[in-house]
């Protein structure tokens, strides 16, 4: 490589790396007081609903169903939400891949700048062994399960090595 390629390399990792930070930075003095406004309002109308089911209202008893379907999913860990909608909208050969999934992390926090999600599974050797096929297949899940506008997902093997990425 010449001189001027790894300048003009190095200055686009550099822009990178200043854009991911300046990202994270931001979240992390407004995100604590969004948290905490969203966590508020989320209990509100969940305590207007109890108090419905409360007065024994028709009403209250269907809303108080939805509430239970709301916390039994918010409950689910990210690899079982994972896993229930690949078993309602994956194909066979995905649906075989993703149950070997025994960890998702990062599905949840998303900003669209640079959204990154891990999954684990339980293949072994690495990019060498027999999971880097369902790797693509699990990335290709994922990315119809999650949609980013900048967004990778890393499929690992159950030692941590790498077995595949996509985006999503």
């Amino acid at each position: 490589m010449g001189m001027k390629s790894k300048i003009v390399l190095g200055a686009v990792v550099g822009l990178v790396v200043i854009g991911a930070v300046s990202a994270n930075g931001g979240d992390s003095g407004t995100g604590s007081a969004d948290k905490g406004a969203s966590a508020s309002a989320d209990k509100q109308p969940g305590g207007a609903k109890d108090a419905g089911a409360d007065t024994g209202a028709g009403e209250g008893q269907g809303t108080d169903a939805a509430d239970k379907a709301d916390e039994t999913e918010q409950k689910a860990s990210q690899a079982e939400q994972f896993k229930a909608f690949v078993q309602e909208n994956g194909t066979d050969q995905e649906k075989e891949a993703v149950s070997h999934v025994t960890k998702v992390q990062g599905a949840d926090d998303q900003n669209d700048i640079l959204d990154t999600a891990d999954v684990y599974t339980d293949f072994t050797g690495g990019i060498m062994g027999e999971g880097t096929g369902p790797a693509k297949l699990i990335a290709s899940a994922f990315a119809d399960w999650k949609q980013s506008a900048n967004g990778l997902v890393t499929v690992y093997d159950a030692d941590g090595e790498l077995l595949g990425n996509g985006q999503f």
